[in-house]
């Protein structure tokens, strides 16, 4: 997903009042991978490869869906509208 393709943008959250800036969805959903378990970023390919930039665009900046949720190396993966990622160990 580069920015000529229209990169997605999420605000990771932080759990405090400090000011945040978007970064590519792919950088927080990956981080948000390796934080939940035990591999490392050489386990993970890039985010296209596990969903689609669509589907992913259609819940984060449309908001014309609810979730989505897609599978990286057995680990089931939930982004929300809000931004929110939660990963199944």
């Amino acid at each position: 997903m580069s920015f000529e393709e229209g990169t997605v943008y999420m605000i990771r959250d932080q759990g405090s009042d400090d000011w945040v800036s978007p970064e590519p969805a792919s950088d927080v959903i990956i981080d948000s991978v390796l934080e939940a378990t035990d591999l490392s970023a050489d386990n993970i390919a890039s985010l296209d490869t596990y969903v689609d930039s669509e589907a992913l665009r259609e819940v984060v900046v449309e908001g014309g869906a609810e979730s989505v949720t897609f599978t990286i190396e057995g680990h089931d993966v939930t982004v929300t509208a809000d931004s929110a990622v939660s990963v199944d160990t």
